[in-house]
């Protein structure tokens, strides 16, 4: 086993959010000085690529292209320095101020997971790694080119005890070379032979490399496939349900699978639903480019397990109600006890909020519990409890770590208009949910045909967003910002958003004491648009 300078990143159940209208989903959170320790992550989405694509080229996005856990995963995380005495630290931290939507008062508690264990020493498994690459004609010309120097960028990262199977597909699937080293030349002559031609046979070519993983298997191995495509199944089985049970037969054996869409054209939601079921991430690559870092992301981050079989409740005094849990996939709430289950965690890929070369993905993500005060109870300072549980990777023994939650000034001190937050992380994750939640918003209303509806909670939130950044400035907010704006401009740009002229609520104004679960009344103006750098 190897070791390795490591890198990654983390993920949402589908409730109402703080500020949202109803029709939001999820978002999460990040920010403080780590003392130089790295997150934790969760797979699925990296990105929320489709969505910025989208508005890159003019479009106004429908809110079924906003991914909660891609969103949270362009931002990094940067939490406490971990102090507990295992691999996996917990941390739960207490936030409260009005919302930047419409005021209204809203708590939350980023719920964070790092560690403070040296990369130096950590030892990832060997691979057993079945690539397979989409070669239909679509790919020819610079998407076939990043591929092959993506994976040439791959081999020369690989550790001498790791195997890798390359299988391409067209029209059907080619096993190029199976189960050989790195150092064995047969694999680089595979890379340069990779030629774009034909149709896409997606359930092909899925389907042939996780039989060659399958029978290479090895428990002391990381077994995973990744697939990549920028295209919709043409030829063969073309129904994504057939696809996904095919897939998921292997997943429930234990095997993992990531996916990577190249492109504008590729099944967003099939390859988002089949990582999520294999436990492994999700790439939205609008610039083919791209793939150069991410295959070196895969083996050098990803497939280096730190917790598995993770499970963290939550247990909220009765004074307060647990309204929703944000942020992951597999999370419940009966009645203010809530359950997270994660299949495993990796190192996040991000190491400091300006490490961003490569792009915002593998920032790492944060889990977020959305609170309500209970009505007729006082407010109290011992809020509740985290509990995490996990299993050690390599000794296989169960851990377990438990936080407190509890607010950092009196209660009835909470000055909602300048808002009480335990350190700057459960602050970024307060403007992460309030950025994302905006996002479905006008999303939302911009389907509905209420395209100036859209407008005024865009316009709101960057006066919102663009006044918090004048004394918090942050790279993964600031571009937030510039997507709002675009989002802004190209609705005006369809000469379709009549410029409203109804008051706007202060951001940190207090109005009511929950967070609102309806529309949200009245909607922000439209403020003096600036010029755009």
């Amino acid at each position: 086993m190897s070791r390795l300078d490591l890198r990654l990143g983390l993920s949402p159940a589908p409730r109402p959010a703080c500020g949202d209208s109803g029709a939001a989903q999820d978002a999460g959170g990040t920010g403080a000085e780590d003392g130089g320790s790295l997150g934790a992550g969760q797979g699925g989405a990296q990105d929320f690529g489709q969505f910025k694509q989208i508005l890159e080229q003019g479009g106004i996005p429908g809110p079924e292209t906003l991914d909660d856990v891609g969103f949270f995963n362009e931002h990094k995380i940067d939490l406490p320095k971990p102090t507990c005495t295992g691999d996996v630290c917990l941390h739960g931290l207490y936030g409260e101020m009005g919302n930047m939507i419409s005021g209204t008062n809203c708590i939350t508690v980023l719920v964070g997971l790092n560690t403070a264990i040296d990369i130096t020493k950590l030892e990832r498994p060997p691979l057993n790694l079945a690539l397979v690459i989409d070669s239909s004609g679509s790919m020819e010309g610079e998407p076939m080119q990043y591929v092959r120097e993506g994976l040439l960028r791959m081999v020369d990262a690989l550790d001498p005890s790791d195997r890798i199977t390359l299988v391409d597909f067209d029209s059907d699937a080619e096993v190029k070379v199976e189960y050989i080293t790195g150092a064995d030349p047969a694999l680089v002559q595979a890379i340069n032979n990779l030629e774009a031609d034909g149709g896409t046979n997606i359930y092909d070519g899925l389907r042939t490399g996780f039989e060659l993983m399958a029978a290479h298997a090895d428990p002391g191995r990381q077994n995973r496939v990744v697939f990549l495509s920028d295209g919709m199944a043409t030829e063969g089985i073309t129904n994504d349900a057939k696809i996904l049970a095919m897939a998921k037969g292997y997943s429930e054996q234990g095997y993992g699978l990531t996916t990577i869409g190249v492109g504008a054209d590729f099944d967003v939601a099939l390859m988002r639903t089949l990582s999520e079921q294999g436990s492994g991430a999700f790439y939205f690559l609008e610039d083919p480019a791209a793939v150069q870092e991410v295959f070196v992301e895969e083996v050098t981050a990803f497939l280096v397990p730190l917790a598995e079989d993770v499970t963290i409740t939550a247990d909220i005094v009765d004074n307060y109600i647990l309204r929703a849990i944000r942020g992951t996939k597999l999370a419940t709430v009966e009645g203010n006890h809530g359950a997270i289950e994660i299949p495993n965690l990796q190192l996040a890929h991000r190491e400091t909020v300006d490490d961003n070369e490569d792009g915002r993905r593998g920032g790492g993500g944060a889990i977020l519990l959305e609170l309500l005060p209970r009505s007729g109870q006082p407010r109290v300072a011992d809020v509740g409890e985290l509990k995490l549980r996990y299993r050690h990777p390599v000794d296989k023994q169960y851990v377990e770590e438990v936080a407190a939650i509890q607010t950092t000034v009196a209660p009835d001190q909470i000055d909602l208009e300048q808002g009480v937050f335990d350190n700057p992380s459960s602050e970024k994750g307060f403007v992460m949910l309030n950025i994302y939640v905006g996002f479905d918003m006008a999303a939302t209303r911009a389907a509905q045909g209420d395209l100036a509806g859209a407008l005024n909670i865009l316009d709101g939130l960057d006066a919102a967003v663009d006044g918090w950044l004048a004394d918090n400035p942050d790279f993964d907010i600031e571009d937030d910002l510039k997507y709002i704006r675009m989002f802004a401009d190209n609705l005006v740009a369809k000469g379709r958003a009549p410029t409203p002229t109804r008051p706007s609520p202060s951001p940190g104004r207090k109005t009511e004491s929950t967070c609102p679960r309806g529309n949200v009344h009245p909607p922000p103006p439209r403020p003096t648009r600036r010029a755009r750098a």
